[in-house]
């Protein structure tokens, strides 16, 4: 079995990815989910259920993980703490994206439907490539990201550990966008980022001020 470790939105999203590629012949495996919330437990989603909060997890009986959880922070402090209890991560791939045969993705990652990851791309750990997204080649992106729905990103684009894009945004080729920083939806970004800066507007310009990683 696959647990998913987050039972509401994105962990549906995840879920479907599963199902789309037990329907392609590409798994056999069974779904189910832990959530903290313990209101949903014993619930059930898309007819995949809720089986216990995540201490719990030992309990139960499976082969791997994946943690679902939007936010990059959460998602990060959870993926360490299963981490650090030897819990082995699952890759959410699904059939319907396009990822080129020499991609490298880390454990616990997630590439919705309709995203294209190009040639020479890097996909760190715990790391969301959201529906429609695009990251073109030799790109290097890193662990606990989220590039969001709808983002193009060009070739050789370096995105460092926890920063988030944003829906829509554009990133133009060979920019380095710094550790937990913010790039505002629909932004395009023709400069570097700074690590911890928020981003928005065409040009993305600073919102806030760079902090010390």
């Amino acid at each position: 079995m696959i647990v998913i470790v987050g039972a509401g939105g994105h962990g549906q999203v995840v879920a479907d990815i599963f199902r789309a590629r037990r329907s392609s012949g590409l798994i056999s495996a069974r779904v189910g989910f832990v959530d903290d919330d313990r209101a949903v437990v014993g619930r059930s989603y898309a007819g995949i259920g809720v089986l216990g909060v995540t201490e719990e997890l030992g309990a139960i009986e499976h082969h791997a993980v994946i943690v679902a959880i939007g936010n990059n922070r959460t998602r990060a402090s959870v993926h360490q703490r299963l981490a650090d209890a030897g819990e082995i991560f699952v890759v959410a791939e699904h059939p319907r994206s396009v990822v080129a045969d020499d991609v490298v993705i880390g454990g616990g990652s997630m590439v919705c439907a309709g995203a294209i990851v190009s040639a020479g791309a890097t996909i760190g750990r715990n790391t969301i490539v959201n529906t429609g997204a695009t990251v073109d080649h030799h790109s290097t992106i890193g662990n606990h990201v989220h590039i969001g729905p709808g983002v193009h990103m060009g070739g050789e684009v370096r995105v460092d550990d926890g920063a988030l894009v944003g829906i829509g945004a554009t990133v133009l080729p060979g920019i380095h966008i710094g550790a937990w920083s913010i790039v505002g939806a629909g932004a395009v970004v023709i400069r570097d980022v700074a690590p911890g800066t928020t981003v928005v507007g065409c040009p993305a310009e600073p919102v806030t001020a760079a902090v010390t990683a």
